[in-house]
């Protein structure tokens, strides 16, 4: 479970994502080290799974996004995971439950990139049906602060410093 001071440093790395650590312990009032040892074990943790860049898909090329549910033949989800993983436009694939099988989130250049897209995934014999809705607009970006925020327990009392 995450506390108060993990939470700071996963916001504190938001706001500021090209901080050190040195800075991170400036900007939180910790030492150095607090920082490091909280950052490694959030790590080692698998909380915190990378520090690539936050890309703009629109800004690098990729203006329209869709949201595909597919309805797959019994027993082909490793084809369907492997046809999905060979297409660079299918950015996230989840098994769900309900009606669907699978969602993807794709992105495409144009509308005719996502349909030749489309149409590939429909076309696999492990894929059973389909169905797409077109992104408009993003409402609520990708986000998991407000979350962590919420749930953050209190840090552990700290031992007195003695000098």
């Amino acid at each position: 479970m995450l506390d108060r001071l993990d939470v700071a440093l996963i916001d504190a790395m938001h706001t500021h994502p090209r901080v050190g650590d040195l800075e991170l312990s400036r900007l939180l009032g910790v030492a150095r080290a607090t920082v490091a040892s909280r950052l490694r074990k959030m790590e080692q943790a698998g909380i915190i799974t990378g520090y690539a860049p936050d890309i703009d898909l629109a800004a690098a090329g990729h203006p329209v996004q869709a949201f595909v549910t597919l309805q797959i033949v019994q027993g082909s989800i490793a084809d369907v995971t492997e046809e999905l993983e060979s297409l660079p436009n299918v950015l996230e694939a989840f098994i769900t439950s309900g009606d669907a099988d699978i969602v993807c989130k794709i992105a495409a250049t144009s509308h005719e990139d996502l349909k030749d897209t489309l149409l590939h995934i429909s076309g696999s014999g492990s894929v059973a049906r389909t169905s797409s809705v077109i992104v408009l607009s993003e409402l609520v970006p990708a986000r998991v602060l407000p979350m962590l925020r919420k749930g953050a327990a209190d840090p552990p009392p700290r031992a007195p410093a003695f000098r």
